[in-house]
């Protein structure tokens, strides 16, 4: 039997995220699936980087699904050290991707519990998101960043 590597890598690369973004998306995660996470979005990250066509974009997105990842299994400091890459190699991409950088640092912040660094990256992802000129990436954006701010009272 021969495998084709290359198809390998395109199909675990993209099956893996997908995977992983199933348990990040499930309400209620056992010990066990937060495991099984974070081990499916490293395991997507190293297929994606073993592809010929990968680019600073995938490597941001594999970084903040990282970062989202570690935030959800409570390791802020995993969670910031990928958050880190992600806005390392966000640099040069469009302002949507910048701006998911900054909110996951914001995440791993609030997770920490350093309100400067958490209002710093919101303020970027914010400002950032701004100009996002798709509608679909926009609201994405928008609501992910809605749920920083706190709940509003109703009566005011």
């Amino acid at each position: 039997m021969t495998t084709d590597i290359t198809a390998a890598h395109r199909y675990f690369s993209a099956d893996f995220f997908n995977l992983t973004w199933e348990l990040i998306e499930k309400a209620e995660r056992s010990p066990e699936d937060t495991e099984c996470m974070i081990s499916l979005s490293h395991a997507s990250l190293a297929h994606w980087r073993m592809r010929e066509d990968c680019t600073a974009r995938n490597l941001s997105i594999g970084y903040w699904q990282l970062s989202r990842v570690y935030a959800l299994a409570g390791q802020a400091d995993n969670a910031t050290h990928y958050g880190q890459l992600c806005l390392g190699v966000s640099g040069q991409e469009p302002p949507f991707y910048i701006s998911y950088a900054h909110e996951a640092l914001a995440r791993a912040a609030k997770l920490k519990g350093d309100t400067s660094i958490l209002d710093a990256h919101l303020a970027e992802a914010r400002r950032f998101a701004a100009q996002v000129t798709d509608a679909e990436e926009k609201k994405m954006l928008d609501d992910d960043l809605d749920k920083f701010s706190p709940p509003t009272d109703p009566e005011s």
